[in-house]
């Protein structure tokens, strides 16, 4: 028979209701036949919402001020969605903040340090149950450019979270220069097909890439390794609001444009501009290529 890949995926039935200060660990090692359902080398996916119900991250609150409390800057808003860069980084709707599969008039705010979450409970686990597993906290965001949500992990722990392939060929021998997968999402991805969204089953196993999984003691760089810093993404800011602050010239907005363009990036860009444009317009060009408009004239006002 030839060599095949394989992987395997399940969530299991039969947890209760999580709330505040229950033992997440004793939750999923009892799902899982005391743990001998698990074995090294798998990975241990939790959603974030029964991660922030054990560690009391619901609220009796208005959303909205469950948002502010939750975000860092509003990269974009259409009518009453907030897309926001949340205190952890990510970039997301609402913040991550969930008023589904909670009680009414009550929301789920994303745990306070998901990798951090993840370590406690792969520690938790390998301690009572003799098992070496990665783990992952897994939640659900928006795609630009794409319909619909998935699942990534906001979470890890014991994991590598990223395959960097930068430096090797392709089987045709071509150099691979930025291809990353990011694996950790992947895995959140396969959890999520297992767990449905109304079923009831926010612990997943997945099989198959023990790979991935770390020797005990070593928990890897964590989900957070895959956040962009701030600045890093080439769109700090949503369409409408980049023109806007462009034209509104503040200059504390700058790092979120990323670094500053070359000066033949800038002066090729200002070159589009209609001979007779103002100093607004020239202005606002060299904000959005994280330039001051004075710092351009000190140049010359050329290449």
């Amino acid at each position: 028979m030839s060599e095949r890949s394989q992987l395997e995926a399940w969530a299991p039935d039969g947890l209760p209701e999580v709330t505040a200060g229950d033992d997440l660990a004793a939750l999923v090692l009892a799902a899982t036949g005391g743990g001998a359902d698990l074995a090294d080398g798998d990975v241990v996916a939790v959603t974030s919402k029964v991660v922030s119900k054990a560690e009391g991250r619901t609220r009796v609150v208005d959303r909205d001020a469950a948002i502010d409390e939750e975000t860092l800057r509003v990269l974009a808003r259409r009518g009453s969605t907030r897309i926001v860069r949340h205190r952890l980084g990510l970039t997301m709707a609402a913040a991550g903040v969930d008023a589904s599969n909670v009680a009414a008039g009550t929301v789920a705010l994303l745990p306070l340090d998901p990798d951090g979450s993840a370590r406690d409970l792969r520690r938790s686990i390998r301690e009572r149950a003799g098992v070496n597993v990665g783990v992952i906290v897994t939640d659900t965001a928006g795609r630009a450019w794409r319909e619909g949500q998935t699942d990534i992990a906001i979470g890890a722990a014991g994991l590598v979270v990223a395959e960097n392939f930068a430096g090797r060929t392709d089987p045709y021998g071509n150099p691979l220069a930025v291809t990353l997968p990011a694996v950790a999402d992947e895995l959140a991805g396969a959890a999520e097909l297992v767990q449905g969204k109304l079923a009831g089953r926010p612990v997943a196993v997945i099989r198959g890439r023990g790979d991935l999984v770390l020797p005990p003691g070593e928990e890897g760089p964590g989900a957070a390794s895959l956040v962009r810093p701030e600045g890093g993404d080439l769109f700090g800011w949503g369409a409408r609001e980049a023109v806007v602050r462009a034209l509104a010239g503040d200059i504390a907005d700058l790092p979120p444009f990323g670094e500053p363009a070359s000066v033949a990036e800038l002066a090729g860009a200002l070159g589009r501009l209609p001979d007779d444009a103002d100093r607004t317009a020239v202005a606002a060009v060299c904000f959005a290529h994280g330039w001051r408009t004075d710092d351009w004239l000190r140049t010359g006002g050329k290449a």
